[in-house]
């Protein structure tokens, strides 16, 4: 008898990262800034562009079936967002 998250345990993780770099890619896609006074609009630009490189050192390994790594960068670049999202910098939803 299952349980509510069977779905978990029964993804492989080659369809955990694919899942998380089409949702990625959205989200950067669709990523508005919010200029906030006292906040060098440079150094957000500089997150994004590391969290950009993340996603495609993500896509990089996924491609070559290391799907461990990718995993690793793709949770890196969802974690720069997330903190430009708390610090209410940057707008999105996943």
């Amino acid at each position: 008898m299952g349980n509510e998250y069977d779905w978990v345990i029964a993804m492989s993780i080659e369809e955990r990262v694919l899942k998380y770099l089409l949702k990625t890619e959205r989200v950067l896609m669709n990523l508005k800034i919010i200029n906030r006074p006292g906040v060098d609009e440079n150094l957000v630009m500089e997150v994004i562009n590391e969290a950009k490189r993340y996603f495609e050192d993500a896509k990089y390994y996924f491609d070559r079936r290391e799907y461990e790594v990718s995993l690793a960068s793709i949770a890196y670049c969802e974690g720069l967002l997330d903190a430009l999202r708390i610090l209410k910098i940057a707008e999105f939803e996943w």
